[in-house]
């Protein structure tokens, strides 16, 4: 769809999981979605930074995988036939003459929709990269910011720096399929879930996973993409040279409101506020939900999420539907697309 031009009902741009729930609410009553996402591939941060992970606050789901979960959204929107642009980013948002919106992709492809809702977690987000020269050579190649298969890495030679969740949940997880896991971090004390750093202690305690406290990745050796090897450095400037196939730097995700910033929409500390109500931004036609959206009372949970995505497709449906009195009802009163109502 890049480059082109196209009409939709309502332009969600974010394809986390509160994106993805919009498309369902908006499809229920009657309006049409197109999704943009700067990621290639729907699901947001529960993608791009721990798919592997277990999620517990999921109604109906004692524990339920992240990127199982992004699979159920996108199961449950698809009877809509959402439209999605992957790889791109929203440059610009303009209102047209009768009232609509145009946005504008980073790949060229302008679509007019009749209501935007934001959904784009705390804005555009890249990661945190370390200070070693020409790591850009090798990115995507043998340097990875996100893990999308984890038998991508089974038996190679692979070194996770960082000390939080994110490394320290890999590290668990490559253990089972890598040659050889070894990790660098700054200091001993670990910002991970103590279970988590618990279970990798045993690991470097059964010689599993070796441990390189306190080192820090300062150059790369390689070529073509490939790295051979990551040189670590301690604190006094000593040198360690590690054989890799693959380098994971998990140093976080530097956050980014982007073009959203210029839009015009009131913010409150790097977020948009809205009426709670209705999930309304200060500009009409305008909404945003998830985690880039703030008012009183806020809660930064994903189940609010889906909650924010319901008002925000009721508060629209005036909009997609000019002059029509919508009453309310249950799914188990109308039905979903595609699937079939049992007695």
């Amino acid at each position: 769809m890049a480059g082109q031009k196209t009409k939709t009902d309502v332009a969600v741009i974010g394809a986390g999981p509160t994106g993805l729930f919009a498309v369902f609410e908006c499809g229920m009553l009657k309006a049409s979605c197109h999704v943009i996402d700067v990621l290639d591939m729907p699901g947001g941060q529960l993608s791009a930074l721990y798919p592997d992970k277990p999620i517990y606050d999921i109604p109906g789901f004692p524990e339920i995988r992240a990127d199982e979960l992004v699979q159920r959204l996108t199961d449950q929107a698809a009877p809509f036939n959402p439209v999605y642009h992957f790889g791109q980013r929203v440059e610009k948002l303009d209102e047209t003459p009768e009232g609509d919106w145009r946005l504008v992709t980073s790949a060229g492809t302008e679509i007019t929709a009749k209501a935007v809702v934001i959904a784009g977690g705390v804005g555009a987000f890249g990661p945190n990269r370390p200070p070693i020269d020409r790591i850009e050579d090798f990115e995507g190649e043998s340097v990875h910011y996100m893990v999308a298969r984890r038998n991508d890495f089974a038996g190679k030679k692979v070194v996770i720096a960082g000390g939080g969740d994110s490394a320290v949940d890999w590290v668990n997880s490559l253990a089972e399929v890598a040659a050889k896991v070894t990790v660098l971090h700054r200091r001993k004390k670990f910002r991970a879930a103590p279970k988590s750093v618990e279970i990798m202690e045993g690991l470097v305690a059964d010689g599993v996973v070796d441990l390189m406290v306190p080192f820090q990745p300062v150059d790369l050796e390689g070529r073509s993409g490939q790295i051979d090897a990551v040189i670590a450095a301690d604190l006094d400037g000593n040198r360690e040279r590690i054989e890799a196939d693959a380098f994971l730097p998990f140093y976080g995700l530097s956050m980014n409101l982007g073009p959203i910033a210029q839009w015009g929409l009131n913010l409150d500390q790097n977020r948009i506020a809205v009426s709670p109500e209705t999930m309304a931004t200060s500009t009409h036609g305008i909404f945003a939900i998830g985690d880039i959206a703030t008012y009183e009372g806020k809660l930064k949970l994903i189940l609010q999420g889906f909650s924010e995505a319901a008002v925000a497709a009721h508060a629209i449906y005036p909009l997609v539907h000019p002059g029509e009195h919508l009453t309310f009802n249950y799914s188990t009163t109308t039905g979903v697309p595609g699937i079939e109502k049992t007695a």
